[in-house]
C-alpha cells in the first residue's frame, strides 16, 4: 500500500493543528500542505496528485461542500465540521466520511482507514473482493446488476442478493473495469451488460428503473444504445 497524500483545508488554526498532529501519527498518510483559505489550495490540487482532502465546511470564502464540487473526482474528501446539519449534503457528494468536531483520534483513524481499505481492495480479471462488516465477499463482475450509493455505504445489487460495504462510490468506480461498468448518476454505477432499456431519464435493469443524471445522459445513450 502506497502513501496517501493529503491536504488540510480549515479556516481555524487550532483545527488545522489538531489534524496535522493526527496525520503525523498515521504511517500511510503524508501531509503535503495545509491551508486556511480553500482557494489557496487550488494551485496544489492542480499541480500535484492529492489523494485525500480533509476539508472544513463552514468557511468565510467558500463552503467546503461547494469547494468539493470544484476539485477532481480523483481526490477523495473527508469533511470536518462543527455543524451536524451538513452531514447529508456531505454524503450526497460521496465523501468518504463526515467528522464532527471536536474530532477524536479514534474517529479520525476510522475515517482515513476507509480510504486505505478502498485502495487495498483486491480485484482480479472477473472478480472483486468486498468487505462487508467483518466478512469478505468474492463477487463475480457478471453477477453484479448495479451498485448504489447510500449515505456512507455502497450497496452491491447482485444476482445472489444485496451486499453493503462501507466505502465511497467514487473510489469504487476507479477500480471497476470501464468496459463492464458505467457511472450513470452520482449515486449509481450499472453493469453495462445488464441494461435492457432506456426510457425517458431512466435505464432499466430487469424491472428496476435507475435514474440517469443530465451530466451522464449523452454518454449513457451513446455507449449503451
Amino acid at each position: 500500500m502506497g502513501t496517501i497524500k493529503c491536504l488540510i483545508v480549515d479556516d481555524e488554526e487550532l483545527a488545522r493543528s489538531l489534524l496535522k498532529t493526527y496525520v503525523a501519527k498515521v504511517n500511510f498518510l503524508e501531509l503535503v500542505a495545509d491551508f486556511e483559505n480553500p482557494l489557496d489550495a487550488i494551485k496544489v490540487l492542480k499541480e500535484q496528485k492529492i489523494d485525500l482532502l480533509l476539508l472544513d465546511i463552514q468557511m468565510p470564502e467558500i463552503k467546503g461542500t461547494e469547494f468539493a464540487k470544484m476539485i477532481s473526482p480523483d481526490t477523495q474528501v473527508i469533511f470536518t465540521t462543527a455543524y451536524s446539519e451538513y452531514a447529508l449534503e456531505g454524503f450526497e457528494l460521496n465523501a468518504i466520511d463526515y467528522l464532527l468536531k471536536p474530532i477524536t483520534f479514534e474517529r479520525f483513524l476510522k475515517a482515513v482507514n476507509k480510504i486505505k481499505t478502498d485502495t487495498e481492495q483486491d480485484t482480479s480479471e472477473d472478480t472483486i473482493i468486498v468487505k462487508s462488516g467483518y466478512d469478505l465477499h468474492k463477487i463475480k463482475f457478471d453477477s453484479i446488476l448495479y451498485i448504489e450509493s447510500d449515505s456512507e455505504y455502497v450497496i452491491y445489487h447482485t444476482l445472489q442478493g444485496k451486499i453493503m460495504s462501507n466505502q465511497s462510490l467514487t473510489a469504487l468506480e476507479k477500480r471497476l473495469p470501464k468496459e463492464l461498468f458505467m457511472r450513470v448518476h452520482r449515486s449509481y454505477i450499472v453493469n453495462k451488460k445488464k441494461v435492457s432499456a432506456l426510457k425517458g431519464k431512466d435505464v432499466f435493469i430487469e424491472k428496476v428503473a435507475i435514474p440517469v443524471s443530465a451530466s451522464y445522459f449523452d454518454s449513457v445513450k451513446s455507449n449503451l444504445f
